[in-house]
């Protein structure tokens, strides 16, 4: 990970201030290494930085955040699932819209229709 996006997890609140050594070097808690852990893991699950933060709080808060991470990960599988509805759909576009143009006819396509394998409603 880079250094810019630790930086950058710093200047959101994810992670806390480091101390700064005499020659101006951070030093991190001994926890930050698992809490980026956590940031990164929580991010390929599909949190956003904004829900992750909502989490750390309560952690921090001393409250276990486990609850509100199920609900957060419930709520991205039903999006997840409903776009993955809605890419079967596209694809059964596509494939007739394929398939359907395999039967015309390029030189005889209106101008005015541009192509005939997308009609134009």
């Amino acid at each position: 990970m880079s250094a810019q996006t630790i930086r950058f997890y710093e200047r959101e609140g994810l992670l806390p201030p480091p101390h700064r050594e005499a020659n101006g070097y951070r030093r991190y808690q001994d926890g930050a290494a698992a809490r980026i852990h956590f940031i990164r893991s929580a991010q390929a699950a599909g949190l956003l930085l904004s829900e992750i933060s909502d989490v750390l709080k309560l952690r921090e808060s001393g409250q276990a955040p486990c609850s509100h991470v199920e609900s957060l990960l419930d709520e991205k599988l039903t999006a997840v699932r409903a776009r993955l509805r809605e890419l079967a759909q596209m694809e059964d576009q596509l494939v007739a819209l394929i398939d359907s143009g395999k039967d015309v006819d390029p030189m005889s396509c209106s101008e005015s229709g541009i192509c005939d394998i997308i009609p134009v409603n």
